[in-house]
Parts: C-alpha cells; sequence; structure tokens
C-alpha cells in the first residue's frame, strides 16, 4: 500500500469528512447543504494543511467522455479554491462516486484514489478509506460493486443508456437501497456485525495503526481498540453533519456547525 507522508505544522490540522450525498434531499435540499459545506470549508480553511474527503460527497457520480452531472458547481469550484491556494484535498471515491476519474481530478485538482491508503500524519499511522467493501461479510455488496467496477458493464452503462435515464436509473436504485437500509444507519449494530470494526480488529493482529479513518456507514463512531488504536467513522451530512479533525495531538469528531466535540 503506497504511503502518503505529512508534516504537519505548528497550529494546523487536518480535516476529514465523507457522505455528504449531495443530490439527497435529507433535512436541507442540494442547494442548501452545498452553500453549508462551503461555509464549513470556509471556516477550517486558515488552519487546513490537509482536506481529505472520504467518498459519497455525491449522492451519483459518474463521467461520459463528454457528459458529467449537473450541479455542483460550487463545491467543485470550493474544492478547486483550496488545491489552487496550496492545501491539498485527497479525494477516495466510495459506492456512489467510485466512478470518478479524469474530469474530476482535472477540474478540481484533487489526489483521487479508489483504494484505501496509509498515512503518515507527523509520525502517526492513519488507515484511511471510504470504507465500502471492507471487512469479512457484506458478500452481497462486494459481488455488485466488483460488477459496477467492471470495464465491460461500464462501457455498457456508458454506451447503451442516455445520461438522462442513467442518472434517473441511479437516483431510484439509490433511493431504494436508502429505504431498505431504514434506521440501521443511525444505531450502532454490535462489534460483532459492524463490519468495518472487524476489519479493523483484523487488520491489528497483522500490523498496527493508530487510526483508522473510514465514511459509509453514516454514523459517527469513536471506538477504541487493542494498543490505543482508534476506529474513526467520519458519519454523513444527511442527519449527522459531522467531520474529523487531527491537529497533530488529538483526533476530533465534530458537529457542523456547532463545532462541539
Amino acid at each position: 500500500m503506497e504511503k502518503i507522508k505529512i508534516s504537519l505544522p505548528e497550529g494546523k490540522s487536518v480535516y476529514f469528512a465523507s457522505d455528504m450525498h449531495l443530490g439527497v434531499r435529507g433535512f436541507l435540499n442540494t442547494r442548501e447543504k452545498e452553500k453549508l459545506i462551503v461555509r464549513w470549508m470556509d471556516e477550517i480553511r486558515p488552519d487546513c494543511h490537509v482536506l481529505v474527503l472520504c467518498g459519497d460527497v455525491f449522492d451519483f457520480w459518474y463521467e461520459w467522455k463528454k457528459v458529467v452531472p449537473k450541479g455542483y458547481v460550487r463545491i467543485l469550484a470550493k474544492i478547486a479554491e483550496f488545491v489552487d491556494a496550496g492545501i491539498p484535498v485527497y479525494y477516495f471515491s466510495g459506492n456512489h462516486d467510485m466512478w470518478a476519474k479524469d474530469y474530476f481530478v482535472e477540474e478540481t485538482g484533487v489526489i483521487l484514489f479508489h483504494e484505501p491508503r496509509e498515512f503518515d500524519i507527523s509520525g502517526k499511522r492513519f488507515f484511511v478509506g471510504h470504507g465500502d467493501g471492507l471487512g469479512p461479510k457484506d458478500r452481497k455488496f462486494k459481488m455488485m460493486k466488483a460488477l459496477f467496477k467492471n470495464g465491460f458493464a461500464r462501457w455498457m452503462f456508458s454506451h447503451l443508456l442516455h445520461p438522462d435515464f442513467a442518472i434517473r436509473l441511479a437516483d431510484y436504485f439509490s433511493r431504494r437501497s436508502r429505504t431498505a437500509t431504514g434506521r440501521s444507519e443511525n444505531t450502532y449494530l454490535g462489534d460483532d456485525r459492524e463490519w468495518l470494526y472487524m476489519f479493523c480488529t483484523d487488520t491489528l493482529k497483522k500490523e498496527h495503526f493508530d487510526y483508522f479513518i473510514f465514511g459509509h456507514r453514516h454514523l459517527a463512531i469513536d471506538k477504541q481498540l487493542e494498543g490505543g488504536a482508534r476506529y474513526i467513522n467520519l458519519g454523513d451530512w444527511l442527519t449527522f453533519y459531522t467531520y474529523g479533525q487531527w491537529d497533530g495531538r488529538e483526533f476530533y469528531l465534530k458537529t457542523y456547525p456547532n463545532d462541539g466535540q
């Protein structure tokens, strides 16, 4: 696994966020939520040394050769503004935006990953990713993800479906999935049923990380693990509006706009 090394200056922080799912109403419609996220980015900018977005910023993102989904100009511009100001933005694709590629990178300047990566931040080891498909179970989802990543399946999707119909189809399946999940997204299911927790504990048997940082789960989680490690799930911006901050000494899981811990 490629390691990303970051030396954090005094007074600076690394910020983490995920699962905004722009395009889904949630408690706020997309335009209002987009403005809220942009305001949050403006507020963290003075002490933000690096921004890490852990996927599913969009509820659906797909890049055809000449077409991308309509909208999202404010957040795309704000990400590009961070990059242009010398603040690196690392973007881990999630299960809703795994098709991000050249346009997204070239227009915004993000550093895009489709798999988890190890970060060394001022001597602490971070295992970072979206979190989808990790853990010992969830075989149905892993099979679906393999299909979505398949080159031939993507070619068929791109060439046989008009983008208007393709996006409506994606929206339908996204709503259906969210309805099926229901309230379980907002409830910790127990250590023996939380696949990302199980992934962390299994990984620690082989090597040590100080922090495991994921999205995907939609629940803000901070769990102590063996050897002083911590499993952090960043929650979402559909219900909880949570994000993470590492200031070089401590990791904080915070809520916006109330920035209390």
